[in-house]
Protein backbone atom coordinates (compact mmCIF):
# COMPACT_ATOMS: atom_id res chain seq x y z
CA UNK A 1 0.00 0.00 0.00
CA UNK A 2 1.50 3.32 -1.06
CA UNK A 3 -0.35 5.32 1.61
CA UNK A 4 0.13 4.89 5.34
CA UNK A 5 -2.91 3.99 7.41
CA UNK A 6 -2.68 7.37 9.14
CA UNK A 7 -2.84 9.06 5.73
CA UNK A 8 -5.93 7.05 4.85
CA UNK A 9 -7.59 8.03 8.12
CA UNK A 10 -6.63 11.68 7.70
CA UNK A 11 -8.02 11.88 4.17
CA UNK A 12 -11.31 10.32 5.22
CA UNK A 13 -11.62 12.65 8.23
CA UNK A 14 -10.84 15.64 6.01
CA UNK A 15 -13.86 14.76 3.91
CA UNK A 16 -16.08 14.94 6.98
CA UNK A 17 -14.42 18.16 8.18
CA UNK A 18 -15.20 19.85 4.87
CA UNK A 19 -18.76 18.52 4.69
CA UNK A 20 -19.78 18.55 8.35
CA UNK A 21 -22.80 20.85 8.06
CA UNK A 22 -24.14 19.11 4.96
CA UNK A 23 -23.68 15.72 6.63
CA UNK A 24 -25.62 16.89 9.68
CA UNK A 25 -28.47 18.22 7.53
CA UNK A 26 -28.56 15.02 5.50
CA UNK A 27 -28.58 12.55 8.40
CA UNK A 28 -30.37 14.30 11.28
CA UNK A 29 -33.73 12.78 10.32
CA UNK A 30 -32.47 9.22 9.66
CA UNK A 31 -34.44 6.71 11.71
CA UNK A 32 -31.97 4.36 13.39
CA UNK A 33 -34.29 3.42 16.26
CA UNK A 34 -34.03 -0.24 15.22
CA UNK A 35 -30.27 -0.06 15.80
CA UNK A 36 -30.59 1.81 19.09
CA UNK A 37 -33.11 -0.77 20.31
CA UNK A 38 -30.85 -3.64 19.19
CA UNK A 39 -28.01 -2.35 21.36
CA UNK A 40 -30.06 -1.43 24.41
CA UNK A 41 -32.12 -4.62 24.26
CA UNK A 42 -29.02 -6.80 24.41
CA UNK A 43 -27.44 -5.16 27.47
CA UNK A 44 -28.04 -7.23 30.59
CA UNK A 45 -26.87 -4.67 33.18
CA UNK A 46 -29.19 -2.53 35.26
CA UNK A 47 -29.98 0.83 33.61
CA UNK A 48 -28.97 3.54 33.24
CA UNK A 49 -26.22 2.28 30.95
CA UNK A 50 -22.90 3.88 30.11
CA UNK A 51 -22.79 4.01 26.30
CA UNK A 52 -19.96 4.94 23.95
CA UNK A 53 -21.23 6.33 20.65
CA UNK A 54 -18.26 5.50 18.44
CA UNK A 55 -18.03 7.79 15.43
CA UNK A 56 -20.84 9.87 16.88
CA UNK A 57 -20.78 12.46 14.09
CA UNK A 58 -22.79 15.59 14.91
CA UNK A 59 -24.51 13.95 17.89
CA UNK A 60 -27.90 12.69 16.70
CA UNK A 61 -27.71 9.34 18.49
CA UNK A 62 -25.93 10.75 21.53
CA UNK A 63 -28.98 12.93 22.09
CA UNK A 64 -31.25 9.88 21.77
CA UNK A 65 -29.32 7.82 24.31
CA UNK A 66 -29.17 10.75 26.72
CA UNK A 67 -32.90 11.43 26.37
CA UNK A 68 -33.54 7.78 27.28
CA UNK A 69 -31.73 8.37 30.58
CA UNK A 70 -28.38 6.76 29.82
CA UNK A 71 -24.92 8.21 30.26
CA UNK A 72 -23.77 8.68 26.68
CA UNK A 73 -20.23 9.63 25.69
CA UNK A 74 -19.37 10.39 22.09
CA UNK A 75 -16.15 9.85 20.17
CA UNK A 76 -15.18 11.09 16.74
CA UNK A 77 -11.99 11.89 14.86
CA UNK A 78 -13.50 14.91 13.09
CA UNK A 79 -12.99 18.09 15.11
CA UNK A 80 -16.08 19.80 13.68
CA UNK A 81 -18.25 16.80 14.51
CA UNK A 82 -16.92 16.81 18.08
CA UNK A 83 -17.81 20.48 18.48
CA UNK A 84 -21.23 20.02 16.88
CA UNK A 85 -22.01 16.90 18.93
CA UNK A 86 -21.18 18.61 22.21
CA UNK A 87 -23.44 21.52 21.33
CA UNK A 88 -26.30 19.44 19.93
CA UNK A 89 -26.41 16.69 22.55
CA UNK A 90 -24.98 18.29 25.66
CA UNK A 91 -22.93 15.12 26.18
CA UNK A 92 -19.23 14.60 26.77
CA UNK A 93 -17.46 13.99 23.45
CA UNK A 94 -13.88 12.85 22.90
CA UNK A 95 -11.82 13.58 19.80
CA UNK A 96 -9.88 10.42 18.89
CA UNK A 97 -8.80 8.76 15.66
CA UNK A 98 -10.13 5.21 15.38
CA UNK A 99 -6.62 3.97 14.62
CA UNK A 100 -5.28 5.47 17.86
CA UNK A 101 -8.02 4.89 20.41
CA UNK A 102 -7.27 5.65 24.06
CA UNK A 103 -10.28 4.33 25.94
CA UNK A 104 -10.75 3.70 29.66
CA UNK A 105 -10.73 -0.04 30.37
CA UNK A 106 -13.91 -1.87 31.37
CA UNK A 107 -16.03 1.29 31.38
CA UNK A 108 -18.92 0.79 28.98
CA UNK A 109 -22.06 -1.35 29.09
CA UNK A 110 -22.48 -0.86 25.36
CA UNK A 111 -20.69 0.55 22.32
CA UNK A 112 -22.77 1.90 19.44
CA UNK A 113 -20.72 1.77 16.22
CA UNK A 114 -23.25 2.94 13.65
CA UNK A 115 -21.79 3.45 10.15
CA UNK A 116 -18.21 3.90 11.35
CA UNK A 117 -16.12 0.72 11.56
CA UNK A 118 -16.18 0.20 7.80
CA UNK A 119 -13.78 3.16 7.54
CA UNK A 120 -11.07 1.13 9.31
CA UNK A 121 -8.62 -0.54 6.89
CA UNK A 122 -8.92 -4.31 7.28
CA UNK A 123 -5.31 -4.67 8.44
CA UNK A 124 -6.05 -2.34 11.36
CA UNK A 125 -9.43 -3.81 12.28
CA UNK A 126 -8.18 -6.45 14.77
CA UNK A 127 -6.46 -3.77 16.85
CA UNK A 128 -9.50 -1.49 16.82
CA UNK A 129 -11.82 -4.33 17.82
CA UNK A 130 -9.39 -5.28 20.58
CA UNK A 131 -9.50 -1.71 21.90
CA UNK A 132 -13.31 -1.79 21.94
CA UNK A 133 -13.36 -5.20 23.62
CA UNK A 134 -11.09 -3.92 26.39
CA UNK A 135 -13.30 -0.85 26.95
CA UNK A 136 -16.45 -2.92 27.51
CA UNK A 137 -17.47 -4.34 30.85
CA UNK A 138 -17.68 -8.14 31.06
CA UNK A 139 -20.76 -9.19 29.10
CA UNK A 140 -20.95 -5.74 27.48
CA UNK A 141 -22.44 -5.32 24.03
CA UNK A 142 -21.05 -3.99 20.76
CA UNK A 143 -23.46 -2.94 18.03
CA UNK A 144 -22.15 -2.33 14.53
CA UNK A 145 -23.77 -1.33 11.27
CA UNK A 146 -21.73 -1.19 8.07
CA UNK A 147 -22.39 -1.08 4.35
CA UNK A 148 -22.16 -4.71 3.29
CA UNK A 149 -20.16 -6.04 0.36
CA UNK A 150 -18.00 -8.89 -0.86
CA UNK A 151 -14.91 -8.20 1.27
CA UNK A 152 -13.48 -5.51 -0.96
CA UNK A 153 -11.89 -2.29 0.30
CA UNK A 154 -10.55 0.95 -1.08
CA UNK A 155 -11.49 4.51 -1.87
CA UNK A 156 -15.11 5.46 -2.52
CA UNK A 157 -14.72 9.07 -3.57
CA UNK A 158 -12.93 10.85 -0.72
CA UNK A 159 -13.67 8.19 1.88
CA UNK A 160 -11.95 4.86 2.49
CA UNK A 161 -14.13 1.86 3.19
CA UNK A 162 -14.03 -1.90 3.79
CA UNK A 163 -17.17 -3.76 2.78
CA UNK A 164 -17.66 -7.20 4.33
CA UNK A 165 -20.17 -10.01 4.06
CA UNK A 166 -21.52 -11.39 7.33
CA UNK A 167 -19.26 -14.46 7.44
CA UNK A 168 -16.08 -12.42 7.15
CA UNK A 169 -17.31 -9.84 9.65
CA UNK A 170 -18.16 -12.61 12.11
CA UNK A 171 -14.63 -13.96 11.75
CA UNK A 172 -13.10 -10.65 12.76
CA UNK A 173 -15.44 -10.22 15.73
CA UNK A 174 -15.09 -13.72 17.13
CA UNK A 175 -11.31 -13.50 16.81
CA UNK A 176 -11.48 -10.33 18.92
CA UNK A 177 -13.35 -12.11 21.72
CA UNK A 178 -16.99 -11.40 20.87
CA UNK A 179 -19.90 -13.81 20.68
CA UNK A 180 -22.57 -13.17 18.02
CA UNK A 181 -26.06 -12.44 19.30
CA UNK A 182 -27.92 -11.64 16.08
CA UNK A 183 -27.69 -9.71 12.84
CA UNK A 184 -30.06 -8.19 10.31
CA UNK A 185 -30.10 -6.12 7.14
CA UNK A 186 -31.42 -2.60 6.61
CA UNK A 187 -33.67 -0.93 5.61
CA UNK A 188 -36.23 -3.42 6.87
CA UNK A 189 -39.00 -4.78 4.68
CA UNK A 190 -37.10 -4.62 1.40
CA UNK A 191 -35.60 -7.33 -0.84
CA UNK A 192 -32.03 -8.19 0.17
CA UNK A 193 -30.53 -6.47 -2.87
CA UNK A 194 -32.12 -3.24 -1.63
CA UNK A 195 -30.70 -3.64 1.90
CA UNK A 196 -27.17 -2.21 1.75
CA UNK A 197 -26.57 -2.18 5.52
CA UNK A 198 -25.46 -5.12 7.66
CA UNK A 199 -26.24 -4.61 11.36
CA UNK A 200 -24.92 -6.99 14.01
CA UNK A 201 -24.92 -7.32 17.80
CA UNK A 202 -22.10 -8.91 19.81
CA UNK A 203 -21.37 -9.72 23.44
CA UNK A 204 -17.96 -9.52 25.06
CA UNK A 205 -16.98 -12.99 26.20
Amino acid sequence: MSESYDDISRRTLDHYEHNARAFFAGTIDHDVSQNVDALLGAIEAEPPFTILDLGCGPGRDLKTFSALGHKAIGLDGCAKFVEMAREFSGCEVWQQDLLHLDLPPVMFDGIFANAVLFHVPSAQLPKVLGDLHAALKPGGVLFSSNPRGHNQEGWNGERYGSYYDYETWEGYLTAAGFRPLHHYYRPTGLPREQQPWLASVWRKI
